[in-house]
């Protein structure tokens, strides 16, 4: 009886004796090299993944020559024709489609002693019964309608299509139209954008509305005395009595959910709260209550926050270094915005705020004061000494010889209730229509009217969906359905997107494929473009194919793919479900000694965006390669996902942290080695008409899904994704987790990480096994 592979094996300890592979695959012994060479070529990771091992010398293990199919015999057979694999450029999944030339039921060789003397008559009667079919099957053919051989659904036309009708001047003239909104109450601005979606063709555009708990700055702004001189200033270091006082700017420059109330200290520098300054701080003076002068920029906000709480700091001002931005973006004289929010609505954590659910007293999220303030104002509480921005750039410290500085802290900022809306637009698929991938957008910002940046990712999103729709009036469907999205209260901490996703938390685990974010297109600082790891290889084959097209060099996104805990990372659907993600991004500052200034909004985004992109190439160049990842995610027979570079990607993390255990490399290198079988030759089910079986590629592509569901762990550091996948900074790559417990110094804490890390591996490694199991039943028996 016929077997299929047991795929579950190591590849040179499986057993085949009278067996058919799986796929029809000959010759074991190309098998070999065409699954080394096929490991060993391709650009997995690109620029951010290169590995410095040898992949060929890790994939060609000691006994894999003799790696044979038993009962065929080595020498050709001379009526039968050699298959040819469907070769993929990257070691992805094929596409499931016929291969025209496949043959399913190949003969054998039989040795000449067994072959019967008296086949000529059965020759003849066999010749004159096939003439006598082929006449009948001719007849057959030739009255019946061709069928057209199925062709992949992401076809390179309709790709052509949409991306063609995406250009720089359509977006330019969006932009313009939804500068009419800025000055409107939300409530119309949501309004507004449901009639732009109905009118280029979405059928199905809903609002949904939520009463959220959301901070603002108070009647009077936030002050810091200098007790010394008795000298009072604003956040953004001017006096209190200048007539900047109730400038819009002001109104913007706060943290929201801080703790209210004033505090009387020392002002402590604390540079950028690494442990060992934080280690030398505390050995120097007793920190209780005392406010800390704390730099943005080289970990999560939150994060820092908690261990100088956890200190006994009483407050924190936090700044930018001038060092840390490019030269034309002056911002020293700026404060910023900031939020303590990790996410949703504050008073119902972890529950959609739904009519009659139970709120909590929530209305600050940090027992300390927490306000930012502009790099000059830094400077004048550090006493340090004026320096030119020219290079090398000298970062800002407190002398070792200055006095101690009083400072008195007052902060007034509210909170209220307040409606949040939400737009969704659904584009329903044919095939899969219960299969969602999400793409969102947003329609607010930190600053209102004309400083307000959302508009930039509203006239992207509605372009795209102009292009898609136009598809669907010629009868073209996507194969899974596409849902199209607009938050509200983004820069409160994505509290429209949370409250959507935890209302529907229940469908979307099982529904939910992929999330595309356009939350920024076009950046002045923070990463280039932001990819989950199974998702690496999509973003860096769409984005060296766009570049390609580009006109000039600056109209070109750099091919800088990364996973770093960007703001994306930290999205509800990217977090809370690990939703593989990607989020194409122009950056001004992609390479950057503080990779986290993206949480800090100044309220010069908005000029400084047009000033980088004046003539919206850049943005039509990032609206193409968002609409090309669309199209392939709700298309793509078999999801573009890559196992194969999350494996790669763990190894990487692995492989000079300290903490690397024996125990956690060996589970790394077991994963890698299931995720390359399940990758290979041996497992891609191209050349066997029967694997077109749609319930197999749907278990496929949910396996697929589900990888990266793995890395999710209930109870990250703050300011970390729920996903462990996602990096701090491209200087310490390792796991975020392992290097937070480290910093701790406490051993449960250590070892807690170690273990979330070790059985997340484990998970993936199972869900591997059991995608390659998916594949072990033979059709032929399953009656």
């Amino acid at each position: 009886m016929k077997k299929w592979i047991r795929a579950g094996r190591r590849v040179e300890r499986t057993a085949l004796s009278g067996q058919d592979m799986a796929y029809r695959m000959v010759r074991a012994s190309r098998v070999n090299s065409t699954l080394t060479r096929d490991l060993d070529t391709e650009d997995l990771q690109g620029a951010p993944l290169e590995m410095e091992w040898e992949m060929e010398k890790e994939l060609e293990e000691p006994g894999l020559d003799r790696f044979r199919l038993e009962g065929m015999e080595t020498r050709p057979d001379p009526d039968m024709e050699p298959i040819q694999l469907s070769m993929s450029p990257h070691g992805h999944f094929q596409r499931l489609q016929e291969d025209p030339n496949y043959a399913s039921c190949s003969s054998r060789v039989l040795p000449q002693g067994q072959r019967s003397s008296g086949t000529c008559v059965a020759k003849y009667l066999l010749a004159v019964a096939g003439v006598f079919l082929l006449g009948l099957l001719v007849g057959l053919y030739a009255q019946s309608p061709r069928k057209q051989p199925d062709k992949p659904s992401t076809r390179p036309d309709l790709l052509e299509r949409v991306t063609q009708s995406i250009t720089a001047e359509k977006i330019q003239t969006l932009f313009r139209d939804f500068n009419s909104l800025v000055d409107l109450s939300e409530e119309s601005r949501v309004t507004r954008l449901v009639q732009y979606w109905e009118e280029l063709g979405l059928k199905d555009v809903q609002l949904s509305s939520y009463d959220v708990l959301v901070s603002h700055a108070g009647p009077s702004p936030n002050t810091i005395m200098d007790m010394t001189n008795k000298q009072c200033y604003l956040a953004n270091g001017v006096s209190c009595d200048s007539r900047s006082h109730a400038s819009t700017e002001q109104r913007y420059t706060f943290a929201a959910y801080s703790a209210v109330g004033s505090l009387e200290e020392e002002v402590v520098d604390v540079q950028y709260g690494s442990t060992e300054h934080l280690r030398r701080v505390r050995t120097e003076m007793n920190v209780t209550n005392r406010i800390a002068l704390l730099k943005l920029g080289q970990a999560p906000l939150l994060y820092t926050l908690s261990r100088l709480a956890e200190m006994g700091f009483g407050a924190c001002l936090i700044y930018v270094d001038p060092c840390d931005v490019p030269l034309d973006q002056a911002t020293e004289h700026q404060a910023f915005g900031v939020t303590l929010n990790p996410g949703g609505d504050p008073s119902t954590p972890d529950n959609p705020s739904t009519p009659g659910c139970f709120r909590e007293d929530r209305h600050n999220l940090t027992s300390m004061l927490v306000q930012p303030i502009s790099a000059s104002l830094a400077r004048e509480l550090l006493a340090a000494p004026s320096v030119s921005r020219r290079k090398p750039c000298v970062s800002m410290a407190k002398p070792p010889a200055s006095e101690r500085k009083i400072i008195k802290l007052s902060i007034a900022s509210q909170t209220s209730y307040q409606r949040v809306h939400n737009v969704i637009g659904y584009m329903k698929g044919k095939t899969d229509p219960d299969r969602y991938v999400l793409v969102g957008s947003r329609h607010g910002s930190w600053y209102e009217g004309v400083l307000a940046d959302w508009r930039s990712s509203a006239a992207v999103v509605t372009q795209i969906i102009a292009s898609v729709a136009t598809q669907t009036h010629t009868g073209w469907q996507p194969d899974r359905t596409i849902v199209f999205s607009s938050w509200g209260g983004t820069a409160m901490g994505n509290i429209g997107s949370f409250e959507w996703g935890e209302e529907n938390r229940v469908v979307l685990a099982s529904r939910a494929v992929a999330y595309v974010s356009v939350r920024s297109p076009v950046s002045t600082r923070g990463p280039q473009t932001t990819a989950s790891p199974s998702l690496f290889q999509l973003a860096s084959d769409i984005h060296k194919r766009q570049s390609k097209s580009c006109v000039g060099v600056g109209e070109c996104p750099g091919l800088n793919v990364s996973a770093l805990l960007s703001p994306v990372a930290l999205d509800f659907f990217s977090s809370q479900m690990t939703v593989p993600v990607v989020e194409f991004t122009y950056s001004g500052s992609p390479v950057e000694r503080a990779c986290f200034l993206s949480e800090a909004s100044f309220p010069s985004e908005a000029s400084l965006l047009e000033t980088l992109d004046p003539a919206f190439k850049l943005h039509e160049t990032v609206a193409k390669m968002t609409a090309e990842a669309i199209l392939r995610l709700a298309t793509d027979p078999v999801l573009p996902f890559c196992p194969l570079d999350i494996a790669l990607d763990i190894q990487k993390k692995l492989k000079d942290d300290p903490l690397g255990t024996r125990d956690l490399i060996s589970a790394a290198a077991s994963l890698r080695e299931k995720s390359s079988f399940f990758q290979s030759e041996l497992m891609r089910p191209a050349n066997d008409p029967r694997e077109r079986d749609p319930s197999h590629m749907r278990m496929l592509n949910d396996v697929l899904r589900d990888l990266e569901k793995a890395f999710l762990v209930p109870s990250p550091p703050p300011g970390f994704s729920r996903n462990i996948l996602y990096s701090l900074n491209r200087q310490t790559p390792g796991f975020a987790i392992l290097k937070a417990g480290q910093e701790q110094l406490q051993l449960t804490s250590a070892n807690r990480s170690l273990s979330q890390v070790f059985s997340c591996i484990s998970s993936a490694e199972r869900l591997i096994q059991s995608g390659i199991e998916l594949f072990e039943n033979d059709p032929e028996n399953s009656n």
